[in-house]
Formats: structure tokens, C-alpha cells, sequence
């Protein structure tokens, strides 16, 4: 199926790495021109000249997502840069799960406010595109009590909620908006495999949650991603698309 990227204009946040490089890779191999971002300014200039090999047009900056003014510079650059801005995908998290305070003030203002910071700084660009899309990452977390309960599920089911919002609010004027709620996903240097190895007892608990035996690979949460942020999903907005390979239990009416 041709998902009608190519020539698209694309912006990731936490795009070197997991879910948020699977999703900026996916997106350049079906034509996309691709800005990305992360902490690291060198890695982010390294993985866009990788992508670039695709074809591409692409930008990597480094940025920290709750630096408000550096959130919007690397936006309004990447859409001078690309020639505007059709996609926005919020990817980055602070994976605050401590129940101190600075957890939940780093989950606010990474995983709620960087967010928040990303669509209001993409939407002049996105009002210009005939086919704007946002995406934001939350987690099965935001749906069901887990070992994360605390700053990180909070705040990842007021994404979805915010998102679901925003896509009521923007379906007039042709933008659409859709969460992605991945399972456990498992991938090298990743959460998963840090606990494979630090605390093997909740990591053997984990993968016994879900009925197929094992977790995610990034790139099966990436093609649901990138499936909702294409022009082939035009009708398909306020969703949230979990991807769990059934963890959990809940059913979504």
C-alpha cells in the first residue's frame, strides 16, 4: 500500500533511538523529508545523515523537548528547512516512574508540556499543509495501573486525553490528531533491556503479562505510528491505537 509520504514533511521528537528512530526511518523509506531531535546534537546530526542516504531531505538538531525556546526554534528551523511541516510525532518521554517530585515535575515538562510546546509551535505550518497530522506516543500505562503508576502513567493518559482533544478541536480545520499507546517494547540500550539485566525478577514478570511471549519491536510500533500519521488514515482522527500484542486486558469501546 502506498501511504501517499512521499514529499511529506515530517518532524520526531527523541528520534535517534527506539520508537522515535524506527518512526523517523519508516517514515524516510516511504519518501518523507525528515527533521529529527534528541539530546544528543551529535547523534541527531549523525541519524539524519543516515537518512538522508534514503533519498531524503532531512535535519538533526539537538534539543531538549522541556526547553520551551528551544523546542520552537528547532520547529520554525525545520520547517524552513523541509519547506514546511505536514507531521508532527511527540515521541520523547522523561520515563519518570519515582514517586518524588522531581519526577513528576520532569514527566510535566517533557512528556506534557514538550508536547503541548511541539503542536502549538508546528501549527502555522500544519494549518498550511492539506494533509496535517499529529501523533503523539503515550503508553498501555496511561490505560491500566501498572509497575509505571505514578508520573509516567499519569501524564501518559493526560496525552491521550489532550490529544483526543485536540483532534475535536483541529478536525475543522483539516489537522488530525491520534495517540499511539505501545506495549512493553523491547530493543538494545532500551528501558527493557536495562532491566532485563537490573532487575530480572520484574522483567521475567513482564514478558509473562502477554500472551504471544514476547514484547514489541520498535518498528511494529512504528508502523502504526507512521500508518496514522499518513494521508491513507484521512478519516481517522481522536483514535487511540494500542499496540500491545494483547497485554492488556481492557477493552476499548
Amino acid at each position: 500500500m502506498d501511504l501517499g509520504l512521499k514529499g511529506r514533511k515530517a518532524l520526531v521528537t527523541g528520534g535517534t533511538r527506539g520508537i522515535g528512530l524506527a518512526i523517523a526511518r519508516t517514515l524516510a523509506e516511504e519518501g518523507a523529508d525528515v527533521a529529527l531531535c534528541a539530546r544528543d546534537g551529535a547523534l541527531a546530526l549523525s541519524m539524519a545523515e543516515d537518512l538522508a542516504r534514503l533519498g531524503v531531505s532531512t535535519l538533526g538538531r539537538g534539543v531538549d523537548v522541556s526547553d520551551a525556546a528551544a523546542l520552537k526554534g528547532f520547529v520554525e528551523e525545520a520547517a524552513r528547512t523541509l519547506g514546511g511541516l505536514d507531521i508532527v510525532v511527540a515521541n520523547v518521554s522523561a520515563l519518570a516512574v519515582g514517586s518524588d517530585e522531581e519526577s513528576w515535575r520532569q514527566g510535566f515538562e517533557t512528556d506534557i508540556l514538550g508536547t503541548v510546546r511541539l503542536v502549538d509551535a508546528a501549527m502555522p505550518s500544519l494549518e498550511k499543509s492539506d494533509c496535517g497530522s499529529i501523533v503523539t506516543i503515550a503508553s498501555v500505562s496511561g490505560r491500566e495501573i501498572d509497575f509505571a503508576a505514578g508520573p509516567y502513567g499519569a501524564f501518559k493518559a493526560a496525552l491521550i486525553h489532550y490529544t483526543q482533544g485536540l483532534a475535536y478541536r483541529l478536525a475543522p480545520r483539516n489537522i488530525r490528531a491520534n495517540t499511539v499507546s505501545p506495549g512493553n517494547t523491547y530493543f538494545p540500550g532500551g528501558v527493557w533491556t536495562q532491566i532485563e539485566a537490573g532487575n530480572p525478577e520484574l522483567f521475567a514478570a513482564s514478558l509473562a503479562l502477554n500472551p504471544t511471549g514476547r514484547m514489541a519491536t520498535p518498528q511494529e510500533i512504528a508502523n502504526a505510528a507512521v500508518f496514522l500519521a499518513s494521508p491513507v488514515a484521512s478519516f481517522v482522527t481522536g483514535t487511540n491505537l494500542v499496540v500491545d500484542g494483547a497485554l492488556t486486558r481492557g477493552v476499548q469501546f
